[in-house]
């Protein structure tokens, strides 16, 4: 966690306006999500229990830099040892701007320490991601994004380095107009390919569809319900398919 909070510190140190250079703010965003379940990479991480994720986002004046702090937990007993804060610098932006082959991307490294968890059991993790997005490449009703997830314990844990690997997940976007409805309904689809993550063999391991959409409820403030449904591909990830819903409620300081 140390190095996390140093890593936090440096880029907020790095990314403060000059005097006398035009003066942006500092970005300040929350979340409260609930899932009836967390599929996380396809595994059920929760069981059959629900999980309620905290987060705050901090947007270093607008040069692309913030760090995103999240708490995670079941919502019902007997998950204790999977709670955790993830702590994520990042930085994001977007190369070829308004050509129709712009990329957006964003890179993040995230410490994961899982607080209840006795340290010889590896309670803290290294997940990098890496995401990018092509929303002109089909003229903004459709729009590829490719995600890779690079995940492995913490250097004090040498003894689970076996558990080291990626996910790469592929998905698809759309959104749907409808004059009867206040906002576009999201469809989204993806499927993604486990390359040894948690010691498992390397393979397609799930495909998921989902809908949701944005309901703002003031300037501030937005509700974004969905609901999803997991193919299940690799019984080591998951033995059955699921479906399960997603509430977050997000608000924006200005």
């Amino acid at each position: 966690m140390r190095k996390a909070v140093l890593l936090s510190v440096a880029i907020i140190l790095s990314t403060m306006p000059e005097a006398g250079a035009e003066e942006k703010k500092l970005g300040v965003a929350l979340d409260l999500t609930y899932t009836s379940k967390w599929m996380s990479k396809g595994v059920e991480a929760y069981g059959q229990k629900g999980g309620l994720f905290k987060t705050i986002d901090l947007d270093y004046y607008g040069t692309g830099f913030g760090t995103k702090i999240t708490h995670r937990n079941a919502t019902s007993s007997g998950y204790v040892n999977s709670e955790r804060f993830d702590y994520r610098p990042y930085f994001k932006s977007l190369l070829f701007k308004d050509a129709p082959h712009q990329m957006n991307y964003n890179i993040s490294v995230g410490y994961e320490h899982y607080t209840d968890t006795p340290r010889k059991l590896a309670n803290t993790t290294w997940e990098w991601i890496f995401a990018f997005s092509w929303p002109n490449l089909f003229g903004g009703k459709v729009v590829p994004s490719y995600v890779a997830h690079y995940e492995y314990p913490d250097g004090s844990n040498q003894a689970f380095r076996s558990l080291t690997g990626w996910v790469h997940r592929f998905i698809l976007g759309y959104d749907l107009d409808n004059p009867d409805l206040p906002a576009p309904l999201h469809l989204s689809s993806e499927v993604a390919y486990n390359d040894g993550l948690g010691g498992r063999v390397s393979d397609w391991s799930y495909a998921t569809f989902g809908v949701s959409t944005k309901l703002n409820i003031n300037e501030n403030t937005a509700f974004v319900p969905g609901v999803y449904y997991q193919l299940s591909m690799d019984d080591s990830i998951c033995k059955r398919d699921v479906t399960y819903a997603m509430l977050s409620m997000k608000y924006k300081f200005k």
